[in-house]
């Protein structure tokens, strides 16, 4: 009896110990992210004025304003989803509800896993020679746009994939045995259960494209111009909030005018973010 309760007593402590190390690693990590969030926020939003969010740079009158790189970066994040999510959506559907070569279906989840894993730089750099030089169309925003594709592509298919594996196979097999067909089937049950994890792989994409900067100075420029229609912003080269950040830093010295921009980012990523989810919710019901 006494070394059953020696046994119980340490299990216990041991328990516990590993509880309070779970709680103060996971007390660190979101203070740590509180810290990062409201440094920027408390440094960049002062800096934010109408001026800089509706105008344009201008050397000669000596102003600052991010409108083209603000105009830019939606262009970049609305064109990137349009195109990725059927994309990659359609391609995880496939591999998980229709393919059979097993083979086939692992070698395509080995491939996009290590797609993931290759440095974004890479990407610029392929997206420049093929579609900068190669096809002719210089630095613009559409070779921006079909780099990010190529960029989160394998984020979106792998998170979606995931999320319609973790769907029962019960729920498949009670809608077919209610006469639902293929396609109805994982229209009307396995896409709204699997929507979590769709969502997630939007936030996911949202967040590498609105923070990315090395890809897309190859491949969208660095250009802070105000076009006269979208297939001109399109063609010309734009740049990015992001790498508008990185040139006011690092070439113009402009810190408060960089963490007004970093707060910038911060507000658009969770606006959409939490718009993604929204929809996500309603689509789900």
């Amino acid at each position: 009896m006494k070394a059953a309760e020696t046994k119980s007593k340490k299990r216990i402590l041991y328990d516990r110990t590993l509880r309070i190390l779970l709680w103060t690693c996971a007390g660190l990590t979101c203070a740590l992210l509180l810290l990062v969030i409201g440094f920027i926020f408390v440094r960049g939003l002062p800096n934010i004025s109408w001026q800089l969010l509706s105008t344009q740079p201008s050397y000669r009158n000596d102003t600052i304003g991010i409108l083209p790189n603000l105009i830019n970066t939606l262009c970049l994040i609305f064109g990137t989803l349009l195109i990725v999510l059927p994309l990659g959506a359609g391609a995880a559907v496939y591999l998980t509800e229709y393919a059979t070569n097993k083979k086939v279906v692992a070698a395509i989840e080995f491939a996009s896993e290590t797609l993931t894993g290759i440095p974004s730089i890479l990407y610029g750099l392929v997206g420049m020679l093929f579609f900068c030089n190669f096809l002719g169309w210089g630095s613009s925003v559409r070779a921006g746009i079909l780099t990010m594709v190529i960029m989160v592509l394998p984020t979106i298919m792998r998170t979606t994939q995931e999320s319609l594996k973790a769907v029962p196979q019960s729920y498949r097999e009670a809608s077919l045995g209610l006469g639902s067909g293929k396609w109805h089937m994982i229209r009307t049950v396995v896409l709204p259960s699997s929507m979590d994890g769709i969502i997630t792989g939007f936030i996911l994409a949202i967040g590498r494209i609105v923070g990315e900067s090395a890809a897309l100075l190859f491949t969208a420029g660095s250009a802070s111009v105000i076009s006269n229609s979208l297939m001109q912003t399109l063609s010309s080269s734009g740049g990015s909030l992001s790498v508008a950040l990185y040139m006011y830093v690092s070439e113009r010295g402009e810190i408060e005018v960089g963490f007004a921009i970093a707060a910038i980012l911060m507000l658009l990523t969770l606006g959409i973010n939490l718009a993604a989810k929204v929809a996500g919710k309603k689509l789900k019901k």
